[in-house]
């Protein structure tokens, strides 16, 4: 083990027992290079972040200008600031007119937890409503609306009155009531296993929540920015929430989150109390300078089209495998299942082994993630079939 990885392990707080302790010089494009020149295929685009690729020059640039005028100057709100005044501008101008104001914060799970507290403000109510499988953060206030209970049995008590309904299940939805302040859902469930829910099951939600005046939260900060084959997932079920949240890819491989609604329901958060919802470093001048140069990126360089037709490949490649036993796909979200964790654990080590990232889910841990950056080439792609259905063939054999 050579001596980084020995003071990582001793100095840097550690989220599991085996982490993949590649030593990273430098990313670019698709690929991650380590310490002695070994070269990866990133086919999980840090876990559905660099949607663009790493580097990307348009973010490059964007970050070397903002650094030389200016850095953090004052909490969110106060100061008028061009990154943050720009990145709410081009961010709504790309969304259907209600959703015309944006709160910045500095992460997905910030932004979930905006949401809840906004929810809650403007109905005057307090149950939450999400749904079995859902994973919405690790704070308090996001775990209390996920649905993996090993992940959250350990930090109980968690928020109160939040109610779980099955995903996709059209008849469950009469239990959103009057009592309801908001109903948070992944518009596609990501660490569920890419879980894609009916056309009719969405139209119904939003018409339940109509109904009861229950706010609608769609949650895109993993399947949104591109990932399901849209900028915004929503957009492929003609279907529009009360508030959006978004983080990942939103900011080119730097650290920002969005809380997206009406201006009437931000407003909200001015006044009874004053302040009713505050962050020092939201709206981060410099990431929301690299957040401008992505969503650039994104409407200009990425062929929608295109990605869903080398996603469609890609699958087509592993799919030969007799051991593929399902796969689920959505755009550039993957989930390949087979036959148990032990089985996914050696062909996700066997493909970091050849070169390749990929990756598990925590709540569906008998299949392995694909989620490479949407600028990834046909070429790329075949390469990246390749070496996966070399790691399942070669631990296959190894498990006999």
């Amino acid at each position: 083990m050579s001596s980084n990885a020995i003071d990582f392990l001793a100095f840097q707080g550690q989220t599991n027992e085996s982490p993949y302790l590649i030593d990273v010089d430098r990313a670019e494009g698709i690929y991650i290079y380590d310490k002695n020149g070994k070269r990866y295929m990133d086919m999980i685009a840090g876990v559905a972040v660099n949607n663009i690729g790493h580097s990307h020059p348009k973010v490059i640039e964007a970050l070397k200008s903002q650094i030389d005028r200016h850095l953090h100057v004052m909490v969110y709100g106060e100061f008028i600031q061009d990154s943050q005044l720009n990145f709410a501008k081009n961010l709504t101008n790309l969304l259907p007119s209600e959703l015309n104001c944006v709160y910045t914060v500095n992460s997905g799970t910030e932004a979930n937890e905006a949401a809840l507290k906004l929810a809650k403000r403007v109905t005057g109510r307090s149950e939450l409503v999400s749904f079995r499988g859902s994973y919405h953060g690790s704070t308090h206030g996001s775990l209390s609306v996920s649905g993996n209970e090993t992940k959250k049995e350990a930090f109980r008590p968690l928020l109160p009155d939040v109610r779980f309904l099955p995903f996709n299940s059209i008849k469950d939805l009469a239990q959103i009531s009057e009592k309801t302040a908001g109903v948070i859902i992944e518009t596609i469930q990501g660490d569920a296993g890419v879980r894609v829910p009916s056309d009719d099951f969405m139209s119904a939600l939003r018409k339940r929540c109509f109904e009861v005046g229950a706010l609608l939260i769609f949650d895109e900060i993993q399947c949104g920015i591109g990932r399901a084959g849209s900028l915004f997932a929503f957009e492929q079920f003609d279907v529009v929430p009360d508030i959006l949240t978004l983080g990942k890819a939103l900011g080119g491989g730097m650290p920002i989150g969005a809380l997206v609604s009406s201006k009437e329901n931000l407003a909200s958060f001015t006044n009874n109390p004053m302040l009713g919802h505050i962050t020092t470093f939201g709206g981060h001048p410099v990431n929301c300078a690299a957040a401008n140069a992505c969503l650039d990126v994104m409407t200009t360089e990425i062929n929608y089209v295109e990605v869903e037709r080398l996603g469609q490949l890609l699958e087509s490649i592993i799919q030969e495998n007799s051991e593929i036993n399902e796969i689920r796909r959505k755009g550039m979200m993957f989930a390949f299942d087979m036959e148990s964790f032990e089985r996914v654990e050696k062909v996700v080590h066997k493909c970091l082994e050849k070169g390749l990232i990929s990756f598990w889910f925590l709540s569906h841990p008998h299949s392995f993630r694909l989620s490479p950056p949407l600028t990834i080439s046909e070429d790329e792609i075949r390469e990246a079939g390749k070496i996966i259905l070399e790691a399942i063939n070669e631990t296959s054999m190894i498990s006999e």
